[in-house]
C-alpha cells in the first residue's frame, strides 16, 4: 500500500516547532501544533478575562507558535492561504487527536529525559505504522526511543531541520539501528519533493553532519581570533563573502542564532565526543561565557547586542558597536581595507576568490588560510565518523550554514596536493586517506563530466557516481557535451536538454548574481525562439544561478539617456516588447521558470511565457517605479491580462481589477514567494510553483512535452475594454490622497499618473477595444517621457550607486 502523509503534528511550538508546523503547512499537508499548558495562572491572565480551563489560557504557547507564524519576518509561510492548515492544541487537552496522524514531529526542550517521557505518552496513542521523529541536534536515538516497542523503533528517526525553516535547505535525516529501510527511503522521497528540502544521512553522533562541522569552524575560528591577534569586526570582514560564506560572517551569523545556542552546541560537542582529538578547542572562550552572564545573547536581545549590536544616537542615526573581546567592552566598528579583500569584492567566481585570498600575503589571507587550513583537515578526519560521503558533508555546509562551496569542494578549488603540503608545513595533518588518494593518482574529490559528477569514496578508493534522483537535471553537466550548446554568447545559451526541448539559459559575465537583460541576453532569446520552432518542440527559460533576473540594464539606459540616443532607447524597448510577447506567438510552448530575484524584465520574460514553472522561493514583482519609470517590456500588459482574466465585456466598472494591477506596479510590490506571486496575480492559477529548485528545470522540462504533446496552438490576441479617461481620474483621487497623507511625494504622483493613463487606456472609453499593440505603444511613450525627467535620472544614478531606491 502506498504511504502517505496526509495529517502530521508538531510537538513543540517555539521557534523551530512554529517553524516545521509552517512549513507542512506550505507543503499542503494539515498540521496539529501543540505545546504543554502554562504551569501557572497569572494575574495578567486574569485580567485578559481568561479563567484556567478557557482554551485561550491552555492553548496559550501554541497559540503564541502559531501568532509568532503570522508575524515573522521573514514570512514563515509562502501564503496566508496556509494559515488555515495550522490547528493549535495542548499536550492534555488534544493528545488524543495524535491518533490521527501519520508524522508526528517532537520539538521540545532539549533534555533527554523529557524527551523519553513524551514518546512514552506518545505510543499510547500513535497508531500502527504512523511516523515518528526528533528534531533534536544531539541526543542519541538509542536514548530517546529506550523502552520503546519495535513497531515504534521501526518507524523512528530523526529529522533534523535547520532555522528558518522555510529557508533554509538542509534536512539531516538520521536512522536509528532498529530503522526500517523503507521508512528512511519514504521520508527521503518524502522530504525531498514535497518539502523541497536537500538530504543529508548522517550518523546518531553528537550535533550530527552540518553543526558538527560548522561549529568546529566557529570555535577554531575564536582560538585563531585569540591567538593571532585578530578583533571580531576584522574577522567578519575575512569570513563573510570573501570565503564564499554569508555576508553575516562568523559573528554576525552567531547573534542571529544566539550566543547561548552557540554555546550550547559546543558544549554538546564537548560532552558527546570525548575521543575527539580537538576536543581541548571545544571550550567557551572566558569572553564569551562573561556576555552570555551579561545578557548579550546576540539579535534577541537588541538592547545588550552580542558580538556586534546597535547604538541610536541623539541625531537619530544609527552606529555599529562591536565587541571589544580583550577587555570585554563595544567599541565603534571599523572598516578593514586589505588589498586581498578589495580584490575578493571584485572576483565573481567564488573558486578563484577562495584561492587567490588564501594565498594572499596579507593580514586577511594569514586569517583566513588558518581558519580553512585546520577546517578542512578536521573534515577530513570526519569523514566515517559523521557521514560515509564527501557529497553529505558538503551539502551540509552548503544548505545549512550557506557556504558557496563545502569543504571538499573548496579544497579542490585549491588544489588537493597543493593545499596538503601547505597544511603539513604548518603541521597540520589531514587524515591518512587524503595522501591515500594523492598517491594513488587521484587528484581530486570531484571529477565534472556530461554523465554527472563523481565523488571519491575513501572506502572502496575510488570515484563513484553522485547519488542523485533522475529529475534533478544539471545544465552545467550537460553542456559539458559541447554538442548540447546550440548557440550562445557571453550572457546566455541555448542548450538541448533533450526529448525536443531547448533551454535558454542566463549566465551574465559582467552581473552573474543579477543577470540584467541585456543586448546579449536578447540576442540568445530571439535566435533562441528563432531556433526551437525550426529543431525543437518545446522551450524552456531557465538556468541554475542565484537570481533569474534583476530587470533591465540600468546602466546601459542612464548611458543612451545621456547621449541623447533616444532612437536607439525607443528601438531597444520596441525589441524587448517584442521578445516577451512574442514567446506565446511562437509555434512551440515557452515555460519560463523563474526562482530567486525576478525583478522588472526578468517578471515580463516570466509572465510572456505560456506557462509558469516557478520556484517556491521566488520574488517576483514589477519594481521599476523605483527608479522613476514604469515597466515597458509588456509588464502593464500582463498584468492586465491577468487582473481581467474573464472579464471579457464591458461592464460597469474595471476600476476594482485595474486597482489590483495599479497597486503591484505602482507600489512596487514584491512577492515574497512563488504562492504569494499567485495571489497577487503574477503567477495564474494554472501556472505551477516547485518546491524544489533542483527539479525545477526536470518539471519545466515535463511542462513543455506535454504541451507539445497536447497539440499546442499559440493563443489568440485579445482585446481590452478599459475606462480611459473616467477611469484615469478615480485613479488620480487615489493618487492625490495617498501625496496629501505623505505617502507618496509629487514625483511618485507623476509617474504612477503615467502608468495610470496606461492600465485604463489611454485616449478610449469602455466601449472602445484596446489592443495589445495599443496598450504596449503607451508603455514605451511613458517610459521614454521618464526617461527624459532628471528626477527619473536622480533616481537612477541613486539605484546604481547605492542599491536602493531614491525618494525624491
Amino acid at each position: 500500500m502506498r504511504k502517505e502523509i496526509r495529517r502530521a503534528a508538531v510537538l513543540g511550538a517555539g521557534v523551530m516547532g512554529s517553524g516545521i508546523a509552517a512549513h507542512l503547512a506550505n507543503a499542503g499537508i494539515p498540521v496539529l501544533m501543540l505545546d504543554i499548558v502554562p504551569p501557572k495562572f497569572t494575574d495578567d491572565d486574569a485580567k485578559m478575562g481568561l479563567t484556567e480551563t478557557d482554551p485561550r489560557f491552555r492553548n496559550k504557547f501554541a497559540l503564541g507558535g502559531l501568532d509568532g507564524i503570522k508575524k515573522s519576518k521573514p514570512a514563515a509561510l509562502y501564503s496566508k492561504r496556509f494559515l488555515p492548515l495550522i490547528e493549535v492544541g495542548n499536550f492534555e487537552d488534544d493528545w488524543a487527536k495524535l491518533a490521527e496522524c501519520d508524522w508526528i514531529v517532537e520539538v521540545v526542550v532539549e533534555r533527554l529525559d523529557i524527551k523519553q517521557k513524551v514518546f512514552a505518552r506518545l505510543e499510547e496513542v500513535r497508531k500502527p505504522g504512523a511516523i515518528v521523529s526528533s528534531n533534536t541536534s544531539g541526543l542519541s536515538i538509542k536514548g530517546m526511543t529506550e523502552g520503546r516497542s519495535d513497531d515504534f523503533n521501526k518507524h523512528f528517526l530523526v529529522t533534523h531541520f535547520f532555522n528558518p525553516v522555510r529557508y533554509m535547505k538542509l534536512l539531516e535525516l538520521v536512522a536509528g539501528e532498529e530503522t526500517s529501510s523503507e521508512i528512511l527511503d519514504f521520508f527521503t522521497s518524502f522530504g525531498r519533493f514535497r518539502l523541497g528540502k536537500g538530504i543529508v544521512f548522517g550518523k546518531d553522533t553528537p550535533n550530527f553532519v552540518g553543526n558538527r562541522i560548522g561549529v568546529y569552524g566557529i570555535v577554531s575560528t575564536l582560538r585563531h581570533m585569540m591567538e593571532m591577534d585578530y578583533q571580531v569586526d576584522e574577522v567578519d570582514a575575512i569570513t563573510g563573502p570573501a570565503m564564499g560564506h554569508p555576508g553575516s560572517a562568523t559573528f554576525g551569523t552567531s547573534d542571529l542564532v544566539g550566543i547561548d545556542v552557540m554555546a550550547h552546541v559546543i558544549n554538546t560537542i564537548a560532552e558527546g565526543c570525548p575521543d575527539d582529538e580537538e576536543l581541548d578547542l571545544f571550550t567557551v572562550p572566558d569572553f564569551v561565557k562573561a556576555m552570555i552572564a551579561d545578557g548579550a545573547l546576540g539579535r534577541k536581545t537588541k538592547d545588550k547586542g552580542g558580538f556586534t549590536g546597535i547604538r541610536k544616537n541623539p541625531d537619530g542615526s544609527k552606529t555599529t558597536l562591536v565587541i571589544d573581546w580583550k577587555i570585554g567592552e563595544r567599541r565603534e566598528k571599523t572598516s578593514y581595507k586589505y588589498p586581498s579583500l578589495g580584490k575578493a569584492k571584485k572576483t565573481h567566481d567564488v573558486r578563484k576568490r577562495i584561492k587567490d585570498l588564501v594565498e594572499a600575503d596579507d593580514r586577511a589571507g594569514a586569517f583566513a588560510w588558518a581558519l580553512l587550513r585546520d577546517t578542512l583537515a578536521y573534515t577530513s578526519r570526519r569523514v566515517g565518523e559523521i557521514s560515509d560521503t564527501l557529497v553529505d558533508i558538503d551539502n551540509a555546509l552548503k544548505w545549512g550554514f550557506n557556504w558557496a562551496l563545502g569543504p571538499f569542494e573548496t579544497w579542490d578549488a585549491l588544489g588537493v596536493a597543493t593545499a596538503l603540503e601547505r597544511m603539513k608545513a604548518a603541521g597540520v595533518e589531514p587524515a591518512p586517506w587524503v595522501d591515500e588518494m594523492l598517491a594513488a593518482g587521484h587528484e581530486s574529490f570531484y571529477i565534472e563530466s556530461a554523465e554527472g559528477r563523481q565523488i571519491y569514496d575513501p572506502t572502496t578508493k575510488a570515484y563513484v557516481k553522485e547519488p542523485k534522483p533522475d529529475s534533478f537535471m544539471v545544465l552545467l553537466q550537460i553542456k559539458m557535451d559541447e554538442k548540447k550548446i546550440v548557440f550562445g554568447n557571453q550572457s546566455a545559451s541555448l542548450v538541448d536538454i533533450g526529448d525536443g526541448i531547448a533551454c535558454i539559459e542566463f549566465h551574465s559575465t559582467l552581473q552573474p548574481k543579477l543577470n540584467p537583460v541585456d543586448e546579449y541576453i536578447t540576442e540568445v532569446m530571439t535566435k533562441g525562439v528563432e531556433i526551437a520552432e525550426r529543431d525543437f518542440r518545446g522551450l524552456v527559460i531557465h538556468h541554475q544561478g542565484e537570481n533569474f533576473c534583476a530587470g533591465a540594464n540600468l546602466l546601459m539606459i542612464l548611458e543612451a539617456v545621456q547621449a541623447n540616443q533616444w532612437a536607439l532607447l525607443d528601438e531597444m524597448i520596441q525589441v524587448f516588447q517584442g521578445l516577451t510577447t512574442g514567446l506565446r506567438k511562437a509555434s512551440v510552448p515557452v515555460i519560463t521558470a523563474p526562482f530567486g530575484f525576478t525583478f522588472g524584465g526578468g517578471c515580463e520574460i516570466t509572465m510572456g511565457g505560456d506557462r509558469v514553472c516557478a520556484a517556491a522561493e521566488s520574488y517576483i514583482g514589477l519594481v521599476e517605479v523605483g527608479v522613476g519609470v514604469i515597466p515597458a517590456g509588456g509588464g502593464c500588459l500582463f498584468m492586465l491580462e491577468r487582473v481581467l482574466e474573464g472579464v471579457d465585456e464591458p461592464i460597469l466598472s474595471q476600476i476594482p481589477f485595474i486597482r489590483i494591477a495599479f497597486e503591484n506596479i505602482g507600489m512596487a510590490k514584491v512577492a515574497t514567494s512563488g504562492e504569494e506571486a499567485r495571489d497577487r496575480k503574477f503567477l495564474r492559477p494554472f501556472d505551477k510553483v516547485e518546491v524544489n529548485r533542483d527539479q525545477q528545470l526536470w518539471t519545466a522540462k515535463r511542462m513543455a512535452m506535454a504541451m507539445a504533446d497536447e497539440g499546442y496552438q499559440p493563443p489568440l490576441p485579445k482585446t481590452y475594454n478599459l475606462p480611459g479617461k473616467e477611469g484615469l481620474a478615480t485613479l488620480e483621487m487615489m493618487l492625490f490622497n495617498m501625496k496629501l497623507t505623505h505617502w507618496s511625494s509629487s514625483y511618485d504622483e507623476k509617474v504612477a499618473t503615467h502608468l495610470g493613463r496606461i492600465l485604463t487606456g489611454g485616449d478610449t472609453t469602455i466601449n472602445e477595444p484596446v489592443s495589445e499593440q495599443a496598450i504596449l505603444d503607451l508603455e514605451r511613450e511613458a517610459f521614454l517621457s521618464l526617461c527624459g525627467e532628471p528626477m527619473t535620472q536622480d533616481r537612477i544614478k541613486y539605484m546604481l550607486v547605492n542599491n536602493k531606491p531614491l525618494r525624491n
